[in-house]
């Protein structure tokens, strides 16, 4: 990064900044707790001198909407260029279901805008942005007072010369960031700021009226920031046109993946929503990829969408440094026992205020690691089988595989890894993971292992059998007893012939 970062190095890393404890705590936080604790990571990122806000700037207001559905903040700069930046966090949710969830077959006026003729927009783009405009901050910096209003008084104290604010959110972020440009646009401020609009990964907002509006305003900035292989600012213009990615080297998407396209951008019943703004694209050449993520299988195809979607693939693509992530758990162990057993959860992220869940049950007793990469705790009560996850001020672990653990055994069945990924019919493949057990069976695809050896709870030796396809990637899963191992991208074999 440059001596003097960039705007959209700037816009993108605030935007980041959103993510910061966007999941909630497994066992449970008030709207209160939950908002205190984004609050806290996300002032410990805005002092990080390190990265591309080069911690010159400071938070100004920051509120949580109910049920943790939308999110949003205000922060100034503190080196004298008088600029403020409004930054919308939008949904938790993974690509999918903000795609699902977002009510497209219904479009609605939207008269906050300011614009002299009717305009419309989705329903569930209007929710989202009625969310944000009437959430009221229940912490400080200014408490109980709603986007707006903080942002009038933190004008009203600004100093020459001429403040600048900047809209910009990532993902369902920036497509409310387009909504809160023009409303906040028509407001009548003491001290005029100019506006500019910098979003990344937005999904469409409205349809042509509302583009007609928004591009007719004088914006200082206007730029749409999009991955050129990010499916989801696609949506929900063009959404279908992503079925025939991805390029080589993959993947291609399955028939499955297909269905799932043309399913979602049947949502819109009939409704022709267009993008906002000027396009600009990143990633044309289709350089930056998840290269273990290239097989013809559903999950790689979805696990790709994701890495083109995410937060970091867009610091990347801006060339800002990447921001500190929050915890992620890796494995635990043991990974079966009773209420009250010792259990080493490793990961990486760990800080001394971070607290573990299994599933929804609270740990109580648990002590980290100062390298951060582990963590013993005591097993709380609690049934069944549970995800381990760990939550501090950056965020919630997400929940993975060999994070499992069994109350009362027997332990869960998770392969983490195969060895060769590819292969002729009747290849050795040695298959990692754990819960493995003598007995087990080996399924490559729905065609059993003729051939399967026991090395240990966390090893198995079987060899590929034989398919009616010999050019297909399949995953690998191990059965012990009635549990069968989850698929993932990590268990998937490559056959190349007989």
């Amino acid at each position: 990064m440059a001596p003097d970062p960039t705007i959209a190095q700037v816009t993108m890393t605030l935007a980041a900044f959103a993510a910061t404890g966007a999941t909630p705590r497994p066992s449970g936080e008030t709207l209160e707790q939950q908002t205190k604790r984004i609050i806290t990571g996300i002032n410990a990122q805005l002092n990080n001198p390190s990265l591309a806000t080069q911690g010159a700037w400071k938070l100004v207001w920051l509120a949580l909407s109910e049920a943790n559905a939308n999110m949003a903040y205000i922060a100034q700069s503190t080196n004298g260029s008088n600029e403020f930046a409004v930054v919308a966090r939008g949904t938790d949710a993974d690509w999918t279901d903000i795609l699902e969830d977002l009510d497209v077959g219904t479009v609605v006026p939207f008269p906050e805008s300011g614009s002299p003729k009717p305009i419309s927009v989705s329903k569930g783009a209007m929710d989202a942005f009625t969310r944000v405009v009437n959430a009221r901050s229940i912490a400080s910096p200014s408490p109980n007072v709603t986007l707006a209003q903080a942002l009038d008084a933190a004008l009203q104290s600004a100093s020459s010369p001429e403040p600048t604010v900047y809209l910009t959110g990532h993902s369902l972020g920036g497509c409310i960031a387009t909504m809160l440009a023009p409303y906040l646009q028509a407001q009548n401020w003491p001290k005029q700021p100019k506006f500019a609009v910098i979003t990344y990964a937005a999904p469409t907002a409205g349809v042509q009226s509302f583009v007609d509006y928004f591009d007719s305003v004088p914006w200082v900035i206007d730029e749409r920031q999009n991955n050129a292989y990010d499916l989801v600012p696609h949506a929900w213009a063009d959404l279908d046109t992503t079925a025939d990615w991805y390029p080589s080297p993959g993947p291609q998407a399955t028939e499955e993946v297909k269905l799932l396209i043309g399913a979602i951008s049947q949502r819109t019943k009939g409704n022709v929503y267009v993008q906002p703004g000027t396009l600009c694209l990143m990633n044309t050449g289709y350089t930056s990829l998840a290269k273990n993520l290239v097989n013809k299988t559903t999950q790689d195809f979805l696990g790709q969408v994701a890495f083109q979607h995410a937060n970091s693939t867009y610091l990347d693509l801006v060339g800002a440094p990447a921001v500190p992530s929050g915890p992620v758990v890796t494995d635990v162990t043991p990974t079966f026992g009773a209420p009250g057993a010792t259990v080493t959860i490793n990961g990486n992220g760990f800080s001394p205020d971070s607290m573990v869940d299994f599933g929804h049950f609270a740990c109580t007793k648990r002590d980290v690691d100062p390298s951060g990469r582990k963590i013993t705790a005591q097993v709380p009560n609690g049934t069944g089988v549970v995800h381990v996850r760990v939550t501090n001020t950056l965020g919630t672990s997400p929940a993975v595989a060999m994070g499992q653990f069994a109350y009362g055994g027997p332990a869960p069945v998770v392969v983490s890894g195969v060895s060769p990924t590819s292969g002729k019919v009747g290849t050795p493949v040695t298959i990692s993971g754990s819960g493995f057990a003598n007995g087990a069976t080996v399924h490559f695809k729905d065609k059993a292992s003729g051939s399967v050896k026991f090395v240990s709870t966390g090893q198995i030796t079987a060899t590929a059998p034989d398919q009616l396809d010999v050019h297909q990637t399949v995953n690998v899963t191990v059965t012990v007893g009635k549990a069968t191992s989850p698929t993932s991208p990590a268990d998937e074999f490559t056959y190349t012939g007989r």
